[in-house]
């Protein structure tokens, strides 16, 4: 049933924003006569690499940069590159990875193979699931860019500060998975691009009938800044490692 309703969705989805597409690619050709497509290596599941279908909104090469996380002020970003941003338009490209297979209109966000290699133990059961175009986590953290403007490294901060609850949410996903979550998602994901706050609440709602920490409610509210964290897993590798080291310690 998830993968019929990819099928359907995604190929409806594309049919309908052809339009858009169109006229976006040629405003991005237009911009620098590059390519308006970017096909960015992102893990799927199982942890296999696969091509992700973006509109390009950065300069040709930024991917060379050795930077994975792109703040709202990054200066990679093109003129028109900041329209797709604003408006998600570069989500819609991904829909063709999802009647591929290679994604499902639900699930974990696709991670660049870097990030995926420093996944704990327990961060790594989200490979079982195929990346997604959305989830709970893409709601809650669509202000991603805003939250990493400023910085001097976007990529530490993305680890400490988005990371460990976007990591969590999907988890909670995870145990959580089937048609009716998927459907709130998608439902919830629409209403954000008129109301965030309203699809925040969506959101809060759903983790309460999904029985979330109440921490993980209260920062997916976004009432106050994203507070530093650690990823799920993380205390219990630390733990582990260290009872070795002094296991191995002993005369």
């Amino acid at each position: 049933m998830k993968r019929l309703l990819d099928i359907v969705l995604s190929a409806a989805g594309l049919l309908l924003a052809l339009p858009v597409l169109a006229a976006v690619a040629a405003a991005v050709w237009m911009e620098d006569r590059g390519s308006p497509f970017y096909w960015g290596i992102r893990a799927g599941r199982g942890g296999a690499p696969f091509r992700m279908c973006k509109l390009r909104s950065m300069r040709i090469g930024a991917d060379r940069s050795g930077v994975n996380s792109t703040a709202a002020d990054d200066p990679r970003i093109t003129r028109v590159g900041r329209f797709i941003r604003r408006c998600k338009l570069d989500e819609l490209t991904q829909l063709w990875n999802v009647l591929q297979g290679d994604m499902s209109l639900v699930g974990p966000r696709p991670q660049v193979l870097p990030d995926v290699h420093l996944y704990t133990g327990e961060e790594r059961r989200l490979l079982r699931l195929r990346p997604g175009v959305t989830d709970a986590a893409s709601i809650v953290f669509a202000d991603e860019g805003e939250i990493l403007a400023g910085s001097q490294d976007p990529d530490g901060d993305y680890q400490r500060r988005i990371r460990p609850w976007k990591s969590r949410l999907a988890l909670l996903y995870l145990e959580h998975a089937g048609i009716r979550s998927d459907l709130r998602l998608l439902a919830w994901t629409a209403v954000g691009l008129l109301s965030r706050r309203r699809a925040l609440q969506g959101v809060e709602q759903l983790l309460r009938d999904w029985q979330a920490a109440d921490e993980l409610i209260r920062i997916s509210r976004r009432m106050e800044p994203v507070p530093f964290g650690t990823p799920p897993g993380h205390e219990e590798e630390t733990r582990i490692s260290g009872d070795l080291e002094r296991t191995l310690s002993l005369p």
